[in-house]
């Protein structure tokens, strides 16, 4: 079920969305769903990486486990070279 939510725009945005809406030859309303949609998009898949990054931040905290440089220099040199290499080798 959609939902209309209103939003106030100043003049120069307006005028923006209408002219980008024209060469695009697409509606304002479409415009404006399509920018939503990316930013939502692209800020959950923020959230997502931050929330990865501190599990990961909690694990070596809580273990004191890392991966050495030796062993990223290795896998890095090997996947330049095309090779994949998984991290428990």
């Amino acid at each position: 079920m959609a939902t209309t939510q209103g939003i106030k725009l100043d003049d120069s945005t307006q005028k923006r969305l209408k002219k980008l809406a024209t060469l695009r030859n697409r509606s304002p309303h479409w415009i404006m769903r399509t920018a939503i949609e990316s930013y939502l998009e692209r800020e959950e898949q923020y959230e997502q990486e931050k929330m990865e990054d501190m599990t990961r931040w909690n694990r070596y905290l809580d273990t004191g486990n890392a991966v050495g440089s030796d062993k990223v220099e290795s896998w890095l040199m090997q996947l330049s070279q095309g090779k994949k290499i998984s991290w428990r080798q």
